[in-house]
């Protein structure tokens, strides 16, 4: 049975959504699911923009099929290739054999690699190329590395709807709510928003940059993404989320502390230095386990705030594995413009704190304070005093 909704006058989400999916990309927990969007425009021409991964693809076609209602497919335009967005490529032109498919060379080069039988049925197209269906005009923007580089966007210059590829998405299913209007995005969707921004297109700031600077020319009345909710009002609230995470800004003055204990004692210290915080007047403080929390919600809280407490036990004469495998995140992805406080732990050789500032110097403009807490086993009364200084340069770099 289909499952439609009508997005603005001539154009219906033909999407579907997936909550039995663990695992975003097989690598990012997805509690609440995913959408898979999907557009299609009803002109003198029809036109379908993007596809759906396959484990939707029966829902997708039923939708389709609904709102065609017996008309045939023109056109099928394809912003972004990667297999969530691209995989039913084939059986929508198996289904639709007069369909003709418009995206980039690129594009068209991945499509070859997954196999898909396109000869005679595609139309290349560039940045500020347009293609008129009727009414309705586009024109294609490249969006090269947002994510992937064939990624492109389009713009209908007759309604002011831009088809944002992976640009503007979310983790999480609709509840039959398809309008950031319809649903309190601040509460409800925003962490799951940010989670995918910087797990999924973190690393690419500068391109996500540039995009933005093409989206600031153009007159843009509604973003319709690939996942998560279409956006048709507030749209100052999301540009200023993406273009303090694309170029690496906080979002908020606060303590980000991620630990590494084995035995308690480094929870036990970081605990305290919480205490102490809030006792100066710090509110704004996450605490995280490293080994009990997923790594894309560590980054996603590292974009987020202005400061990071790393704290680790030192495990064969290094940094705690899955500290070291953050760390490791945090550098592909990225991350920059952060004051760092640094506490390491051991009983016979404390060498992790060394080791997180070697490896932070190898990242750019990462602030990290000279207070730096040595906890020998568990805390003493000499550590409790490093304590204390690190508690004060932390709220001392917060005020500069």
């Amino acid at each position: 049975m289909y499952c439609v909704r009508k997005v603005t006058e001539d154009l219906y989400w033909v999407g579907a959504n997936d909550r039995r999916l663990a695992l975003f990309e097989n690598i990012h927990p997805i509690p609440r699911g995913v959408s898979y969007n999907s557009y299609l425009l009803l002109d003198e021409k029809t036109v379908l923009f993007d596809t759906v991964d396959w484990s939707a693809g029966r829902q997708f076609l039923e939708n389709i099929q609904h709102v065609l209602d017996g008309r045939k497919l023109d056109y099928l335009v394809i912003n972004h290739m990667e297999p969530d967005h691209g995989a039913s490529i084939e059986e929508v032109l198996l289904r639709y054999p007069e369909a003709k498919i418009i995206s980039t060379e690129k594009a068209f080069m991945l499509m070859r690699q997954f196999h898909f039988n396109i000869d005679g049925r595609t139309e290349q197209v560039e940045e500020g190329d347009t293609r008129s269906f009727g009414k309705h005009k586009v024109t294609f923007v490249s969006a090269p590395m947002v994510h992937w580089p064939e990624a492109m966007v389009t713009y209908d210059m007759t309604n002011g709807v831009l088809f944002a590829a992976d640009a503007f998405g979310s983790f999480g299913s609709l509840d039959g709510k398809l309008f950031n209007d319809e649903v309190n995005f601040d509460r409800d969707w925003i962490d799951d928003a940010r989670r995918y921004y910087t797990n999924i297109v973190g690393k690419y700031g500068p391109h996500v940059q540039a995009l933005l600077k093409k989206a600031a020319t153009i007159d843009i009345k509604m973003i319709c993404p690939l996942h998560g909710p279409v956006w048709r009002s507030d749209f100052g609230y999301f540009l200023d989320k993406y273009d303090k995470w694309s170029r690496y800004e906080p979002e908020e003055k606060g303590v980000l502390i991620v630990y590494a204990s084995m035995y308690g004692n480094t929870e036990s210290a970081v605990n305290i230095l919480a205490s102490m915080l809030a006792e100066k007047g710090m509110s704004n403080i996450a605490m995280y386990d490293v080994s009990k929390t997923h790594v894309s919600q560590l980054i996603a809280e590292t974009f987020r705030y202005s400061h990071i407490v790393l704290a680790s036990v030192t495990y064969n004469l290094g940094i705690y594995p899955p500290m070291h495998d953050y760390l490791v995140d945090m550098k592909a992805l990225n991350v920059q413009n952060r004051t760092v406080g640094i506490i390491e732990c051991g009983s016979w050789a404390p060498k992790s704190g060394t080791l997180m500032e070697e490896f932070l110097d190898g990242m750019k403009t990462m602030t990290v304070l000279n207070e730096k807490v040595t906890v020998l086993s568990s805390l003493n009364e000499s550590s409790l005093l490093e304590m204390e200084q690190l508690a004060d340069g932390l709220i001392e770099s917060m005020n500069d």
